[in-house]
């Protein structure tokens, strides 16, 4: 809901200042729902390209992540914006004009970009409520799980679109969380992400098993964590690989 609003505040923003001069003699209430629009296929944009980064460069510098997501909002709001303007109002926009329109349009979704980075931050830094006072790394997450799980060993998490596989002494459970978050949250824990799927605690790997030029971690519940050729280098530094 948070994004929403963030989302509906910046429509009402760009209905003010009327950029472009896309909605000439429209009511207020269609040019929001114009610039609400755009802003939502723009989101969109990004958090299917956020999804492709993660899978395929999971160790991107974060700067570069951000910038490459404000690019990829960047250029379907633009295609959208032309293509408004050529089916819907009628005006042919000169091909040549397409680039100044992109970096115009570029400066709005960094800007975005930026905000819903910080918004999605301040939520994902909140503890669980009912998360110990003083608490580490490992009881803040674990507070985040059903009450028979706080005391468990954490052993490794790993990803399910959406959601999270939580591996502990007492079984596994799902939760809705990005990896990329509950490694943050986890920072200091005594682990480290082994693969862009997989973070695991360096207490909980009991043997190492190559296979066909893999490597794979084996957990003391059984489970097997792969480690990627990315994480390779801090797998050996952590004395798993």
């Amino acid at each position: 809901m948070k994004e929403v609003g963030v989302y509906a505040g910046a429509a009402l923003f760009l209905s003010i200042i009327g950029p472009f001069n896309a909605t000439p003699g429209f009511p207020g209430w269609a040019i929001f729902v114009y610039w609400f629009a755009l802003i939502l296929l723009g989101s969109l944009a990004a958090e299917v390209a956020g999804r492709w980064l993660d899978r395929t460069f999971p160790a991107l510098p974060l700067p570069l992540n951000l910038a490459l997501l404000s690019v990829a909002a960047a250029i379907v709001v633009t295609c959208a914006l032309l293509a408004f303007e050529t089916f819907v109002m009628s005006r042919r926009m000169p091909l040549g004009y397409a680039p100044r329109i992109f970096g115009l349009v570029w400066v709005i979704s960094a800007a975005m970009t930026a905000v819903g980075y910080m918004a999605e931050k301040s939520i994902a830094a909140q503890p669980p409520a009912d998360a110990p006072e003083g608490a580490g790394p490992v009881e803040t997450f674990l507070a985040r799980l059903p009450l028979k799980f706080r005391q468990a060993e954490l052993h490794a998490v790993s990803s399910e679109d959406h959601y999270l596989r939580v591996h502990t002494s007492l079984g596994e459970e799902l939760i809705l969380m990005r990896l990329a978050d509950a490694v943050r949250e986890l920072e200091g824990g005594g682990g480290l992400q082994v693969h862009r799927s997989w973070w695991v605690a360096k207490a909980a790997v009991r043997d190492v098993k190559r296979q066909g030029g893999k490597v794979f971690l084996v957990l003391a519940s059984g489970k097997e964590a792969p480690v990627s050729r990315t994480f390779m280098a801090e797998a050996k530094a952590a004395g798993l690989a």
